[in-house]
């Protein structure tokens, strides 16, 4: 794993070291930054903002949903039982059911959209442990090797930066 990056106590100086790595030609999708807490107010830390985390939530509710009526139907045709004249299946018994896998296919769609966009598990990537102590972290993964030393010069023209190259 090769990286450069560099470790910041303001979001201000983040925010500089952000605008000197885009100056000197990297692309937005490239730069990595890494907080303690969410720094919404600066340009860095909205850039990641547009999520269809909600709409993907929907769609599981709604599969969730046709599931817990197409189970509690099926299952009801299947053992029919004597009803005196009324419906084999009524929806308003199978409610409950509908609900509960409903809500099921909403949460596990949305913990599946939380694990993969936020890429937990994922091995390697740039992390320093002084991230953990409030220090903000700017960095590129997989730099080319003509152009560390630039980066490098990005990153350390902020005053009271700390530039690493791993």
């Amino acid at each position: 794993m090769t990286g450069v990056y560099g470790l910041f106590a303001t979001p201000e100086l983040a925010q500089q070291a952000v605008d000197g790595l885009r100056d000197s030609g990297v692309s937005e999708h490239e730069i990595t930054v890494q907080s303690s807490e969410p720094l919404e107010e600066y340009e860095f830390g909205t850039r990641d903002r547009n999520t269809l985390m909600p709409w993907i939530a929907v769609l599981g509710a709604a599969i969730g949903m046709a599931t817990g009526y197409f189970l509690t139907s099926i299952t009801q045709q299947a053992w029919p039982i004597a009803t005196g004249g009324m419906p084999i299946v009524t929806n308003w018994s199978n409610l409950i059911i509908i609900f509960e896998l409903t809500m099921l296919g909403a949460i596990v769609a949305t913990v599946a959209t939380l694990v993969v966009t936020a890429r937990l598990g994922r091995a390697g990537g740039l992390y320093d442990p002084a991230v953990s102590d409030g220090q903000i972290l700017v960095g590129i993964e997989h730099p080319p090797d003509s152009a560390v030393s630039e980066l490098q010069t990005a990153l350390g023209a902020v005053r009271h930066a700390t530039v690493k190259t791993i």
